[in-house]
């Protein structure tokens, strides 16, 4: 069917072409069509993840910008949640640590503070961390296996083409070389499914880790918050850009040491 669709949408380079992607398709039989199917879905999915995992990482970079310019200036940590997005992940980690504290005034078991928020605070961290990283192991799996796959269907391309040659009873390099290197297309569709999926693995991976950071350095500073009742709290980086002073001039009057400062 797959070998049906691509004849009639392309029938031109069908008949320029003799040992091409449709003729491998058609030669191949079912098992080649089958494997083109797996890997032109797992290009699908890989690049349906790349896409989704980028925008939600965006989305978590801005919302950390945001965080840093203006939650610290609340008075209170409950203040500065309603300030941020509804679901953000750095309001997950306020209210969990706002809730654990809660928690802690109805512990039976003697456990410190400190702990129990250390605890509360990781817990909601490591959430946030294993949603981030949700899908990427399909992509490492594509990564891995897709040149397999697409070994397996060269290696049946090479099969039938073999016993079609030797059915013939023509073993001339014409008839044997078309053949062998038109089955050979599937190995490259592997690689060319493989490669991407590896890139973008290694690439949401390192801004996944990225990310983590910033993320484990506002739960400290919501951390120390909680522990010392507000009382410690990161410095509130302004926005404006601090306006230099105006140069004082010293004019010194004839007769009079050091003179009057005049501001101009």
């Amino acid at each position: 069917m797959i070998t049906t669709i691509l004849a009639a949408a392309a029938p031109a380079a069908a008949d320029a072409n003799p040992y091409g992607l449709q003729a491998a398709l058609r030669e191949g039989g079912l098992i080649s069509q089958t494997v083109f199917g797996i890997l032109v879905l797992m290009s699908v999915v890989s690049f349906y993840i790349l896409f989704s995992k980028l925008f939600e990482q965006q989305k978590i970079i801005g919302q950390g910008k945001r965080v840093r310019q203006a939650f610290w200036s609340s008075n209170s940590l409950r203040e500065g949640s309603a300030k941020l997005e509804k679901n953000s992940a750095y309001k997950q980690i306020v209210d969990d640590g706002l809730a654990a504290q809660e928690q802690h005034s109805k512990l039976t078991d003697p456990v410190e503070a400190h702990d129990w928020l250390h605890g509360s605070l990781a817990r909601s961290e490591a959430a946030i961390n294993s949603k981030l990283g949700g899908g990427l192991a399909f992509l490492a799996t594509v990564g891995s296996v897709s040149p397999f796959i697409g070994l397996f269907g060269t290696v049946i391309g090479i099969y039938r083409a073999l016993v079609k040659i030797g059915a013939s009873g023509q073993a001339s390099i014409d008839k044997v070389a078309g053949p062998v290197g038109e089955a050979l297309i599937m190995t490259a569709l592997g690689l060319v499914v493989a490669v991407p999926a590896v890139l973008s693995y290694n690439w949401l991976q390192r801004r996944n880790k990225s990310i983590a950071e910033d993320l484990s350095a506002f739960s400290n500073d919501v951390l120390g918050f909680l522990a010392s009742n507000g009382a410690v709290r990161p410095s509130i980086a302004s926005g404006a850009k601090p306006v230099p002073a105006k140069p004082v001039t010293t004019t010194t009057t004839a007769g009079q040491t050091g003179g009057v400062p005049r501001a101009n």
